[in-house]
């Protein structure tokens, strides 16, 4: 029989504590690039409107502060517990976008345009260690999976 990985020690055991603090860790490394990423755009820092214009992004600096807004609130909405998984979902979208201006100006692919999704596994895993809830709807099946198409 096949285990899943929300199969996660019971709650306050030393595993389960650790998975804890590793998500903790890993969304508060999210919030903080995040964070960072708003603050730049809402200050109209010039390197912002320089980075822009090699994307092939308007330079104009309100339209970074509405996108800086836009982030900023997308991360609070996933800094706040009940919230999360909205937010994760949010945040996921806006990292879609930054990789398909990526893909389109055919920059590196692992450096670059897959930078957003690296990002939005850290988002998620932070989630799946932190949420049982999500552990059990999105599992980790390990060993052999049944051939007879029935699902473990």
């Amino acid at each position: 029989m096949a285990s899943h990985a929300s199969d996660l020690p019971p709650s306050g055991t030393t595993s389960s504590i650790n998975a804890g603090r590793i998500g903790w860790l890993l969304s508060g490394l999210a919030i903080a690039f995040f964070l960072l990423d708003a603050a730049m755009k809402i200050a109209g820092l010039p390197q912002v409107g320089e980075t822009a214009a090699t994307l092939g992004w308007p330079t104009d600096i309100g339209f970074w502060r509405a996108m800086g807004l836009v982030l900023l609130a997308c991360t609070a909405i996933y800094a706040w517990p009940r919230t999360a998984v909205l937010g994760a979902i949010l945040l996921t979208a806006y990292l879609g976008g930054a990789i398909a201006t990526h893909v389109r100006i055919a920059n590196p692919l692992f450096s670059h345009t897959f930078f957003g999704i690296y990002l939005a596994g850290i988002v998620w895993g932070g989630l799946w260690l932190l949420l049982p809830q999500l552990r059990a709807l999105v599992p980790v099946i390990s060993g052999p999976v049944a051939s007879s198409g029935e699902r473990p």
